[in-house]
C-alpha cells in the first residue's frame, strides 16, 4: 500500500509537470496560473502545493528535466574524449547540444518556452538566479577547455580566453534561441557541425579576440 501511494505521488507529480509544460508553451508562463494547471491535471491546487512550492519552483524543476540528462551527455562525452582534444571535445559537445534542440521534442518545448514564452517577473526571480547560475557555469567549463586547447596548441597562444567563452556561450544559445524562433528558415541539425567549425574558425582567425599587450 505505502508503494502504491508512493508510485501514486511520483505519477501525479509527472502528470502535472507535463501538463505545465504544454500549458506554459501554449499560452506563456506570465498567462498560466497554477489554477489553470490543476484543472488541466486534474488535480486540486493542493495537489500542486504539495509537490512545489511555486509557480517558479514548478518552472524550474520542469526545466531540469531537460538540464539533468543533457549535462550527463555532455559528461559523457567529456569521459569518453581524450585529454589532449579538448577543441574536439567542444565541438562535439555543442553539435550535440544544437542538434537535440532539434531532435527531442521535450528540449524544444521546454527551451521555447524559455527563449520565448517566459517573462521574467518578480515572481520568476528564482528561475532567473537558476538561469543566471547556469550559463555562468556553462561558460566556467568553456573558458576551462579553451585554456587547455591553447596549451596544447590547438588555439592561438594570446587568445582571450574569457572573451571567447562569452562569445562562444552567447553563439550557442542565440543559435538555439533564432532557430526555435524561426524554424523553417534553416536546418540546424544538418548544419551544427558546419556553424560549430565556423566558431573554431573565428578563434583562430580572429585577430579581434586576441589578449592586449597595450600598457
Amino acid at each position: 500500500m505505502v508503494r502504491r501511494t508512493k508510485e501514486e505521488a511520483i505519477e501525479t507529480r509527472n502528470r502535472i509537470l507535463d501538463t505545465a509544460e504544454h500549458i506554459f508553451h501554449e499560452n506563456g508562463v506570465s498567462r498560466t496560473s497554477l489554477e489553470h494547471i490543476a484543472r488541466a491535471a486534474g488535480v486540486t491546487r493542493g495537489a500542486i502545493y504539495w509537490h512545489f512550492k511555486n509557480k517558479a519552483d514548478l518552472f524550474t524543476v520542469m526545466f531540469d528535466r531537460i538540464r539533468l540528462p543533457m549535462e550527463t551527455m555532455i559528461e559523457r562525452c567529456r569521459d569518453n574524449d581524450p585529454d589532449n582534444d579538448p577543441v574536439g571535445t567542444l565541438r562535439k559537445i555543442f553539435t550535440l547540444v544544437l542538434r537535440e534542440t532539434v531532435r527531442n521534442p521535450q528540449r524544444r518545448r521546454v527551451l521555447e518556452i524559455l527563449f520565448h514564452k517566459c517573462e521574467y517577473t518578480d515572481e520568476m526571480g528564482s528561475v532567473i538566479e537558476r538561469h543566471q547560475e547556469a550559463c555562468a557555469d556553462g561558460r566556467k567549463h568553456i573558458e576551462h577547455s579553451l585554456r587547455s586547447a591553447v596549451a596544447l596548441g590547438q588555439l592561438p597562444g594570446d587568445l582571450d580566453t574569457r572573451r571567447a567563452a562569452v562569445l562562444l556561450h552567447a553563439m550557442i544559445t542565440g543559435l538555439m534561441g533564432d532557430w526555435l524562433f524561426m524554424p523553417e528558415s534553416f536546418d540546424l541539425e544538418a548544419n551544427a557541425p558546419i556553424m560549430v567549425d565556423s566558431f573554431f574558425d573565428m578563434l583562430r582567425l580572429g585577430s579581434s579576440l586576441r589578449v592586449s599587450t597595450e600598457k
